[in-house]
């Protein structure tokens, strides 16, 4: 039953507080809010609510990013009471090793591993595209083999990587200024479409609003759906299930909210912030989507919308081509943030599996200049800049979707198991109508990856079947659970 040990909450936190491995306290509420939605909000704002609009939902998309944005709260709860009971770095992975043990936890980091990774190599190279527009529309573009998703070796991407690289090491301070900049400006530029977008809506666009269902074709072999593949059902576009459809896509625009749990160990005051952060960004981003949905539909009718770039067509029909500039300027600060903030994710699960001693523990040490996970850090940001660089991602960017819904289903079941196990755990923030949530996000999130293809299930298979081979070949035999227990334990810190 060892691979079911669990680590006492008392322990993780223990853990923090040794001088090899304590992580500098830097971060405010305010800050968590701001990497939440410098996470959140990317490309997805600019081009996935013309593309479910005119194939899924019609004029109701607003009502599918309100759906998505309940499951997300969903699980948004149950990472609230998580991160502010054991505010350690790891999130879902630490959140595991406490409730459902050390397999488990092993399980969870090394499906967050792939997760991030993944995201911050896919997001890289999507930015990397739109730098390649911005040098061409300048009159020094840039050779299609050197940029651009097409390219042998994607230099921007990679420049990008290790500059924000870099800036993650320097400090946690100095990342969540350089985020909050680049928020500013993302942020403001959503801010002006809208109003902007305003002055052209016609209130004919609107009808109806929602439009007659009809069948959708079905998909075939590894391409089709699961859901298809077990129990015949086919995808229905428009209609009142047409929203859900929508909803299930544009879920995936608020994929990152979870990212800032990530951050605990590094907050100063935990217990009230991680709520403020998670909840916040997640409230603040579902307003932003559901804004710039309702404006794009009301500019054009939505069988009109452009499916790659809704918005800037959308004024460039209304003759405001600059606006479809400051559209793309967005974008390209927009994805920054998104690639900046998987990274800092992505290294701190690294750094409490390497504290575990499931990853080679000499990777947990913190920079005693600058107070983060330096050598983590680095070389999450070398993986991801080699990914970025080398790989076709495009054919990848499901797993991210596959690995977020199954780090949301283990946190919600946590959240059950430690309400159960340790009641006595002080509690700042308590998700509310337990069990109810916990139960509707489970269920939530596994219909959800029920609508990804099969060959998307077979590829997160098989990196779970690499990720079993590595934990009993080191992770099992070196894990710090293994040490024997002291006869006395050190007082639990009150700071």
């Amino acid at each position: 039953m060892s691979l079911f040990r669990t680590k006492p909450v008392e322990q993780s936190i223990r853990d923090t507080e040794e001088p090899e491995h304590r992580l500098r306290k830097d971060l405010s509420g305010l800050d968590l809010t701001v990497f939440g939605i410098g996470v959140i909000i990317g490309t997805g704002i600019f081009v996935l609510t013309g593309r479910v609009a005119r194939d899924y939902a019609g004029p109701a998309v607003g009502v599918s990013f309100v759906v998505a944005a309940i499951v997300c709260g969903l699980a948004a709860l149950c990472y609230a009471e998580f991160a502010s009971t054991v505010p350690v770095a790891g999130s879902a992975y630490t959140f595991s090793f406490a409730t459902l043990g050390e397999l488990p936890a092993w399980i969870i980091g090394w499906d967050l591993m792939l997760e991030m990774a993944l995201a911050s190599a896919v997001v890289a190279v999507g930015w990397s595209g739109y730098f390649a527009s911005l040098m061409a529309s300048l009159g020094a573009p840039l050779p299609p083999e050197l940029a651009g998703e097409d390219a042998a070796f994607n230099i921007p991407a990679v420049v990008l990587v290790l500059l924000l690289t870099a800036i993650l090491v320097a400090g946690i301070k100095l990342s969540s200024r350089f985020n909050l900049v680049i928020v500013i400006i993302k942020v403001a530029v959503v801010l002006l479409v809208i109003v902007a977008g305003l002055f052209f809506v016609k209130a004919q666009n609107y009808t109806p609003f929602i439009p007659e269902p009809r069948q959708l074709p079905p998909g075939s072999g590894l391409q089709a759906p699961l859901i298809q593949v077990l129990f015949g059902v086919t995808p229905v576009a428009f209609g009142v299930f047409g929203i859900f459809s929508a909803a299930a896509i544009v879920f995936f625009a608020y994929i990152g909210f979870d990212i800032v749990a990530t951050a605990a160990e590094e907050t100063r005051d935990p217990q009230r912030d991680l709520p403020v952060g998670i909840i916040g960004s997640l409230v603040v981003c579902t307003l932003l989507y559901v804004a710039v949905s309702l404006v794009v539909v009301g500019m054009m009718p939505y069988d009109t919308l452009n499916p790659d770039a809704p918005l800037a067509e959308a004024f460039r029909a209304v003759g405001q081509p600059w606006l479809a500039s400051v559209i793309s300027l967005g974008a390209i600060f927009g994805l920054i943030t998104v690639t900046m903030i998987l990274i800092l994710g992505q290294s701190r699960v690294f750094f409490a599996m390497s504290r575990d001693n499931l990853l080679p523990e000499s990777l947990a040490r913190v920079s005693p200049r600058f107070g983060t996970p330096a050598r983590a850090t680095v070389i999450i940001g070398v993986v991801v800049a080699l990914l970025a660089g080398l790989i076709p991602l495009s054919a990848l960017a499901e797993l991210v979707n596959i690995g977020t819904l199954f780090a949301f289903v283990v946190v919600s079941a946590g959240v059950l198991i430690l309400r159960r196990t340790r009641p006595d755990l002080p509690r700042a923030f308590r998700t509310p109508l337990v069990p109810l949530v916990p139960v509707l996000s489970i269920l939530a999130c596994l219909y959800l990856m029920l609508n990804l293809p099969v060959e998307t299930w077979l590829r997160f298979l098989a990196w779970m079947v690499l990720g079993m081979a590595v934990y009993f070949l080191y992770g099992h035999r070196h894990s710090r659970m293994n040490r024997p227990t002291p006869q006395t334990e050190p007082p639990l810190p009150t700071g």
